[in-house]
């Protein structure tokens, strides 16, 4: 099969995101595709055997880290000569409007897919009074697809509940050979504590972005003795977040990688994650694989990864201490049986599963729009 993709976001940026599409390219490939990928312009021409075409980009104003990579007459002639079985648009955007526009004009089979809960984005921006504009944009994008696949159960429902239709879930995944707890260690602890592991370790691993809410983990920092938070990654609400917990245990880390990563999961003693806004939290997932429980806010995509009292805590976002009372409840509780089974319910979801999964809808949606002849 030959397979279009275009993403507003690839690597060499990291996010969750990216996460899902590196791996998902990687096992694409193995399993005998040809890809092509259309992304903003990072340097990179190749990934695991499948084609990057980059299109020259600049910085989106709102969000410094977020490329914007306008659609160019050159991309209709990459995805001709490439002739693609199937294109698919992540996360339509920009760019994902070449792809709507050259799959349409093309009669390309069209698949699309929602990773980034954007009309909720709109209010940590100041820019909520144009929610309902975004959803209108949303539904009118994705109306165009032959299939629309989301990343969990809440976020199917949420786009039906905005006239999105053709709904269907791509299953979550993990590295779950990358993410494990035996890379728990002490030197990372020490590290991620600046030189205090005996106190409570806290973690929060993502970008550092309005959208996150990460300021809403500053009462737990003062509710309970003895903590520490590490707060790995970095991005443009950084400087604000500084202030914010200016005179607090909080380290700014930035960005960790590969088995530093790993280990900072392995060694915290409890995920943090505040975000209201999440369509899945691929993160969460990581931290799981480590033997790391969360706390996470019952809200978007998280409750289909994370059971209450099981493998971690749930609050309602409403509840000002929820963040406070979950994580309370989690050290009070946190022993090696709840490191187990949030381990275990991360062993459930490997990547090659989901990338055989997506083929499967990849199949499903060219046959879909085969022409029908019509005999007389």
């Amino acid at each position: 099969m030959r397979i279009a993709i275009f993403t507003e976001t690839f690597l060499p940026k990291i996010d969750g995101i990216v996460t899902r599409l590196k791996y998902t390219v990687e096992y694409l490939v193995k399993l005998g595709n040809q890809v092509l990928v259309f992304s903003p312009d990072g340097g990179l021409t190749e990934y695991c055997g499948a084609q990057i075409y980059g299109v020259s980009a600049f910085d989106f104003p709102l969000y410094p880290e977020l490329k914007l990579a306008l659609p160019r007459p050159s991309i209709g002639h990459a995805l001709a000569q490439f002739q693609p079985d199937i294109v698919h648009i992540v996360n339509p955007a920009i760019l994902g409007m070449a792809g709507l526009y050259y799959a349409k004009s093309m009669n390309y089979p069209l698949m699309a897919s929602y990773h980034t809960h954007l009309p909720q984005y709109l209010q940590h921006y100041g820019l909520g009074f144009l929610e309902g504009l975004m959803w209108e944009l949303v539904k009118n994008t994705h109306n165009q697809a032959a299939l629309n696949l989301c990343t969990s159960t809440a976020m199917i429902d949420e786009l039906r509940s905005h006239g999105v239709e053709k709904l269907d879930l791509w299953q979550r995944g993990v590295d779950t050979v990358q993410f494990h707890p035996r890379f728990k260690n002490a030197a990372m602890r020490s590290r991620l504590s600046q030189g205090h592991p005996e106190d409570n370790l806290f973690l929060y691993v993502g970008r550092l972005s309005a959208e996150k809410e990460i300021q809403q983990i500053l009462p737990v920092l003062q509710g309970i003795p003895h903590s520490r938070l590490a707060l790995v990654g970095d991005g443009p609400y950084r400087q604000e977040l500084e202030r914010i917990f200016a005179g607090t245990n909080t380290n700014f880390v930035g960005y960790l990688r590969g088995d530093d990563l790993a280990a900072a999961f392995a060694s915290s003693d409890a995920f943090l994650f505040p975000s209201r806004t999440e369509t899945l939290g691929l993160v969460l997932l990581e931290a799981m694989a480590a033997g790391c429980p969360v706390v996470a806010a019952n809200s978007g995509g998280i409750p289909d990864i994370v059971s209450n009292g099981v493998n971690g805590y749930l609050f309602e976002p409403n509840d000002h201490d929820g963040l406070l009372k979950a994580t309370t409840k989690l050290l009070q509780n946190r022993d090696a049986a709840m490191c187990d089974r949030a381990r275990l319910e991360a062993e459930k979801w490997g990547w090659e599963a989901a990338t055989r999964q997506l083929q499967g809808y990849y199949e499903q949606t060219i046959e879909v729009c085969q022409p029908v002849l019509v005999l007389k």
